[in-house]
């Protein structure tokens, strides 16, 4: 998804060096893009900067990824800062970095779901876990079938793979970076202790992958959460507030919708960039028509070949601003919509039990027998109910915020990179029309 580099990652660097390197374009809206940044955030986060997490460094190894976590706080605030300082949790340095893995990432989410006080609270969500199987796999199958393909389509095809790679990395990176900078910027979520032990604790924090014990823990948690959702619904529970009955409706059709949407988008891209690996084979073919026998067609098939490796080009950026721009930003709101409605049914379970405890209540008077235990529960759920639904209407209002800002940033630069591909590519056409009408006699 989406991403944000605030600092030089040096592996990406390298891998960019080795990768891109002999990949000059003579068109002028090629050369364009070629010095670009592609890389930055879909997700539009809250303004407040005064305590800034990165991460600045990133080492990628087979089976995990080590991520260097820079954190800054401003040592001299400004008048508009001076507010929001106020609610930083202490550090005993100003700048520091430590390094975590992806299963840290996960365990500091973890802590964040299961505290009862964040239960009105959006809790972001989770990076994922690195995957780079498929692009490995690719890889290897490419060198297995090295000796089917002319020496130019190998080097074609793996320059492709390579940076499919490289992008999924970029991408996993900035998954945990954003993770990182919507608690930073959340005025409750950064005072977490956890939060500050994450950020600040130089050594490793001995957190493992679950086993398999776990792991089925972990299943028929999420199944009894799901069974006790039904149930919930299922009371037919009257809501004291239209705005969140309302916001339930919309949030469940909503994630399908863009649930949907994402599937579609990813399945548009993946087209992409199979047009793009067939331009290649063209390329590749055509080529080696102008290079096996000395003809009167040689100048054309080779002419022809560069047009399409230069349209090669083109569909793969085409694909990889549509991938960024597009099915990440839906991806990532897919997810945060479903913790949206995780919140919803934190304060819908929170609204039972505040009506079990009045039922419980009027027993206990009636019976005249644990009355004061049961005004104290009632008291105590009826507190709870209302302070989650203040606090969740505010996140609800800036997920609505966030969202749309989110959404109109993005497909605005996506539709100006889509025009300006085009434009590329009918010039492209053109040139190479012209270049050939020279060429015949």
């Amino acid at each position: 998804m989406p991403y944000h580099e605030s600092h030089t990652r040096k592996c990406e660097r390298r891998m960019t060096a080795a990768m891109m390197d002999g990949m000059e374009d003579s068109q002028d809206l090629l050369a364009e893009d070629q010095g670009k940044d592609r890389t930055e955030s879909n997700v539009d986060l809250n303004t407040d900067t005064s305590l800034q997490v990165d991460i600045s460094d990133a080492l990628s190894e087979r089976d995990k990824v080590k991520f260097t976590v820079h954190t800054k706080r401003p040592t001299r605030p400004n008048l508009l800062d001076s507010l929001s300082l106020t609610t930083l949790p202490e550090f005993s340095e100003s700048e520091f970095s430590v390094q975590r893995e992806h299963e840290e990432f996960i365990w500091l989410h973890t802590m964040y779901e299961e505290n009862e006080d964040y239960g009105g609270i959006i809790i972001p969500p989770a990076p994922p876990r690195p995957d780079f199987d498929a692009s490995r796999e690719k890889l290897q199958k490419l060198g297995e079938g090295e000796g089917t393909m002319t020496k130019e389509e190998f080097n074609k095809m793996k320059q492709e793979l390579e940076a499919e790679y490289l992008a999924t990395f970029k991408k996993t990176v900035a998954m945990h970076e954003v993770f990182l900078q919507r608690l930073a910027a959340h005025a409750i979520l950064r005072n977490d202790h956890n939060f500050r032990v994450f950020l600040e604790y130089k050594q490793d924090l001995n957190v493992r992958g679950k086993n398999k014990k776990e792991r089925l823990s972990g299943l028929m948690k999420f199944v009894t959460k799901s069974v006790d959702e039904v149930l919930v619904s299922g009371q037919k529970v009257k809501d004291v507030d239209s705005f969140f009955e309302h916001e339930k409706n919309f949030l469940v059709e909503y994630h399908n919708k863009v649930k949907d949407a994402t599937m579609k988008s990813d399945k548009m891209t993946r087209s992409h960039k199979d047009v793009a690996d067939t331009y290649i084979k063209i390329s590749g073919g055509l080529l080696g028509l102008g290079t096996i026998d000395k003809t009167e067609l040689d100048k054309f098939f080779i002419k022809i070949a560069e047009t399409f490796e230069k349209l090669r080009k083109l569909e793969a950026r085409v694909a990889s601003d549509e991938d960024l721009k597009q099915s990440d930003l839906l991806r990532y709101y897919m997810r945060d919509s479903s913790a949206a409605k995780d919140l919803l049914y934190r304060r819908m379970r929170a609204l039972v039990n505040y009506q079990n405890a009045n039922k419980a209540l009027e027993k206990a008077r009636m019976k005249n027998k644990d009355v004061h235990a049961a005004e104290r529960n009632q008291t105590e759920a009826c507190e709870k109910f209302e302070k989650m639904s203040d606090v969740a209407k505010g996140e609800l209002t800036d997920f609505k915020a966030r969202r749309v800002v989110a959404y109109r940033k993005n497909l605005t630069e996506l539709a100006e990179l889509e025009l300006k591909h085009a434009k590329a590519q009918v010039q492209l056409l053109r040139n190479t029309l012209a270049s050939l009408k020279e060429d015949m006699p």
